[in-house]
């Protein structure tokens, strides 16, 4: 994706074990160079093959962008959390090549992602944000509809510094306005 393509130019759909190489680079950029990911050792191809095959086993969608023939950015949804009262509710990742920062590529995939897991009957979404100075990643959230819910200081160490997470989230569907069917 060079600088006079633009996120028209790119097309959005379900991640495949091919993938993986590129989504596992993308990765492995942000966790040795920023506050995105809380990791520190990038998972290797292997443990990216893993998670996707995950993802994709529970019936959530996976996606990457691709500009021609480049994946140059991912993102999936995963359950926020394992106990079952949290079963409608999913939590988002989103990660754009470096050298696609800023052009619309993790807005395509956020829409994408937020709209698939409304069809697929989830009625929350949750961005855990990594560093509260992550304004990129909080700026693409709001553009998506989420609202910023809380603040969590200081609960990440990384580069020597400790680090925020922002909470932010949206409704999806019906949100919390309505029962699912079968109520509980």
């Amino acid at each position: 994706m060079n600088a006079a393509t633009d996120a028209a130019a790119v097309a959005v759909r379900t991640a495949t074990p091919r993938d993986v190489p590129r989504i596992a680079a993308i990765y492995a950029h942000h966790v040795l160079t920023g506050l995105a990911s809380f990791e520190v050792e990038p998972p290797g191809e292997a443990g990216i093959a893993w998670r996707l095959a995950e993802v994709r086993a529970q019936g959530l969608p996976y996606l990457v962008a691709e500009a021609g023939d480049r994946v140059v950015g991912y993102a999936y949804a995963a359950p926020y959390r394992s106990r079952p009262a949290y079963r409608y509710t999913l939590e988002d990742s989103v990660y754009v090549d470096r050298d696609c920062a800023g052009r619309g590529v993790g807005r395509r995939l956020l829409e994408r992602l937020v709209s698939e897991a409304a069809a697929c009957g989830y009625r929350q979404m949750i961005a855990v944000i990594g560093d509260s100075a992550n304004r990129p990643s909080i700026a693409l959230h709001e553009a998506c509809g989420f609202a910023r819910v809380g603040l969590l200081p200081g609960v990440g160490l990384k580069f020597g510094r400790w680090v925020d997470s922002v909470l932010m989230q949206r409704s999806l569907g019906a949100g919390d306005a309505t029962l699912p069917a079968g109520g509980e």
